[in-house]
């Protein structure tokens, strides 16, 4: 697949990194074309994440500094069914889900001193929750890679999928994740043609999101796209890191993508190490 490619300047020299996802979300709403990809987010407070959940229903909370997955929580106001079968509900509940433990709670109030205490006052968002594609029951989301070449261009260098563990709900591979062929999930929802035009549009988003990020941040040399499907197969911007691990990549069949990832990061003076300890390769 032809890629879309924009030539930029190489940057002047600044950090690489830029590890606070707010001020990168910041960045990217600054975006007429990007804003309408990214789900709402705010910082987190105990209102905003009340608010939210109110109008929601499902929304992540995720540490304003952090990568793999750690500290992502799912959050979920549920109506709960009269247990006398009668019509109507009896009441709410609050559920938040952390690794494989999920919490449920009768009250606003006593679930979020529970996640207060979990969180242990590290600074959080709060994210609408989207319903993402399953594959065999799972929910997964595409890591998509941007580098820029060594002509100084930003290319959409590769993509793959990821399904969460069974247990759990996020798709890092990290946290025991499998690892897909980005087109092959796809083929369940669509046809070829249709298939191409989403991942052409995929690497669309992600050039202008590069192109944007570089100009706040003009340092940066890669970035590692987090992209989800919704069930109308629109892609959303779930998040977007700086220092992306290409080691994922590793577990798929086509080692092609992997190839043009670790040579153009040479050529910017950067080198991978390639272990997956806890990723798995998808049979298919």
């Amino acid at each position: 697949m032809e890629r879309r490619c924009v030539k930029v300047s190489s940057g002047n020299g600044r950090s690489r990194r830029v590890a606070d996802k707010w001020a990168k979300s910041e960045v990217l709403r600054g975006d007429p074309v990007l804003v309408r990809h990214l789900p709402q987010t705010k910082l987190l407070t105990e209102k905003s994440l009340s608010e939210m959940l109110q109008k929601w229903g499902m929304v992540y909370a995720k540490p304003i500094r952090g990568s793999q997955g750690n500290g992502v929580m799912r959050v979920e106001l549920k109506s709960r069914k009269r247990s006398n079968g009668g019509d109507g509900v009896s009441g709410k509940k609050y559920v938040y889900q952390l690794g494989e433990k999920r919490h449920v709670f009768s009250s606003y109030e006593t679930f979020y001193r529970s996640f207060r205490r979990t969180i242990k006052g590290k600074g959080y968002l709060v994210q609408k929750g989207i319903r993402l594609l399953k594959h065999e029951g799972r929910p997964f989301d595409i890591r998509l890679v941007m580098q820029q070449s060594p002509q100084g261009i930003w290319e959409a260098t590769g993509t793959l999928g990821r399904v969460a563990h069974p247990r759990k709900i996020v798709t890092n591979g990290s946290q025991g994740g499998t690892i897909y062929p980005t087109a092959y999930l796809l083929k369940a929802y669509t046809g070829k043609e249709v298939r191409r035009r989403i991942m052409e549009g995929m690497d669309q988003l992600a050039v202008r999101t590069a192109l944007r990020l570089h100009t706040a941040y003009p340092g940066i040399k890669e970035l590692g796209l987090d992209l989800a499907m919704d069930q109308r197969l629109k892609p959303w911007i779930l998040e977007v890191n700086t220092l992306p691990d290409p080691c994922p990549f590793s577990l798929l069949e086509d080692q092609s993508m992997l190839r043009k990832i670790v040579r153009y990061a040479k050529a910017y003076g950067k080198t991978y190490r390639l272990h997956c300890k806890k990723a798995k390769r998808g049979k298919r």
